[in-house]
């Protein structure tokens, strides 16, 4: 990788040292094209005369600066450890999180939120800075997934956040015979009257009519139907340091 743009050198990383990889694991090209045109982190290798261009040439490498992080960071996570990461990519199945150095950890859908989504775009974008929790690591592949609905809050959290006689925006999370499922917070649901003509991931407004605690249950009332454009929640985390051994939503 070539970084004709630094200031009065040129910085050149070797492919070989473009990513970190474990013992017997093959360099992909794809894991070097898609860093083109983005931010890396990189550790100097070593300083070359200037070329013919008069431009000092500087030997990074995104390898070490990898390695070291795996070896004093990452080696040492554990699960239910809290960390920072920022969403790289979005699949149907979930988002891929660096959570250093160009590491990535895999945050499935069914692990983003206590209200089912569809695709991990209707909670994230890429580029997005997150908070997760370690969910699980194997040792042996180097593999860590994440979750983060134990940070988005508890029912009783989240619920302390509204009030009956409101009414503001929704998004139908399923619909079923005796009801609708909308969601009004990240990680809080109500349900509303059953509409068939209504899908999940629709946006519509809603006036809450009770909260019950004592069942964990808030009942709505559909105002609006169609709000004809996309909602996406802004996360609030109530948890963003330290490790959880234990939750209860």
């Amino acid at each position: 990788i070539d970084f004709p743009t630094l200031p009065g050198v040129r910085g050149i990383i070797p492919r070989e040292e473009a990513v970190y990889t474990r013992p017997g694991e093959p360099v992909k090209d794809i894991a070097i094209l898609t860093r083109v045109g983005k931010a890396v982190c990189f550790k100097v290798q070593g300083i070359d005369t200037p070329d013919a261009e008069g431009l000092t040439i500087v030997r990074l490498s995104r390898r070490a600066a990898q390695a070291e992080c795996a070896a004093v960071y990452i080696a040492d996570l554990a699960p239910g450890d809290v960390v920072r990461g920022r969403v790289t990519h979005l699949e149907s199945f979930g988002a891929f999180v660096d959570i250093g150095c160009g590491l990535c950890s895999l945050l499935p859908v069914d692990a983003m939120s206590v209200s089912r989504i569809r695709h991990p775009r209707e909670r994230l974008y890429n580029g997005q800075l997150i908070w997760a929790v370690v969910r699980s690591v194997d040792r042996d592949s180097g593999r860590i997934v994440l979750t983060m609905r134990e940070l988005l809050g508890t029912w009783t959290e989240n619920a302390a956040r509204f009030e009956p006689g409101q009414t503001g925006a929704g998004i139908v999370r399923s619909v079923e015979e005796y009801g609708t499922f909308i969601e009004i917070a990240p990680n809080l649901a109500g349900l509303a009257e059953s509409c068939p003509d209504l899908r999940p991931g629709q946006a519509v407004s809603v006036y809450i009519k009770n909260i019950l605690p004592e069942k964990m249950k808030i009942k709505l009332v559909i105002v609006n139907h169609s709000l004809n454009q996309r909602h996406r929640f802004e996360l609030r985390y109530f948890i963003t340091e330290g490790h959880l051994d234990r939750w209860v939503y």
